[in-house]
């Protein structure tokens, strides 16, 4: 009985995060479409997201080395790639 109410407690604290996540996901999907950002690095960002939550791995998973990396350089391509601001007009 114990388990079963610990599994349950569980379940709905994975539940709660899940949810909260997936928030978070559609707000950055929103996010990135008022960017005005090329279509591209958009790809390579989900892209990242999804390696994150495959199974499978370059190395296995205590080791987060592997999903770091690419979630770095999928930043890294959306901050090469954000517009530049207007210049100003300057005398």
């Amino acid at each position: 009985m114990t388990l079963l109410v610990i599994g349950a407690v569980l379940a709905a604290v994975l539940l709660a995060v899940a949810a909260g996540l997936l928030v978070r996901l559609v707000r950055t999907r929103n996010a990135l479409r008022r960017a005005a950002l090329p279509t591209g690095p958009r790809w390579v960002f989900w892209g990242a997201v999804a390696y994150l939550l495959l199974p499978a791995d370059l190395l296995p998973d205590p080791v987060y080395l592997d999903d770091i990396a690419v979630l770095l350089l999928a930043l890294r391509s959306l901050r090469a790639a954000r517009p530049l601001p207007p210049a100003p007009n300057g005398p």
